[in-house]
C-alpha cells in the first residue's frame, strides 16, 4: 500500500468493562492511514484493504478498529480546514 503516514492510537482505556476489552489493553485502536492507493477507492473499499492486512490481529487480539483511511489529497484538506 506504501502509506505517506500512519498513525495508530491505543483507545482500549476508553473501553474499560466493554466487550472484549482486556486488563492489558491493545483491544481497541484507531487508526489513520494516508495513502496514494486509496484514490478511488470508496471508503468501504479502503477498510477492506486495511482489515485484510490486519486479519491476523483482527482474529486475535484486537476486539475493535476505528479506521480513516484518505488519500494525500484528502488529508491536506482535511488538515486545511483544521
Amino acid at each position: 500500500m506504501s502509506p505517506v503516514a500512519v498513525e495508530v492510537h491505543d483507545d482500549s482505556h476508553k473501553h474499560a468493562g466493554h466487550a472484549g476489552a482486556r486488563p492489558g489493553g491493545e483491544t481497541h485502536f484507531r487508526v489513520h492511514v494516508v495513502a496514494a492507493a486509496f484514490d478511488g477507492a470508496t471508503r468501504v473499499e479502503r477498510q477492506r484493504r486495511i482489515y485484510g492486512i490486519l486479519a491476523d490481529e483482527m482474529a486475535g487480539p484486537v476486539h475493535a478498529l476505528q479506521i480513516r483511511a484518505e488519500t494525500p489529497e484528502e488529508a491536506s484538506r482535511a488538515q486545511e480546514r483544521g
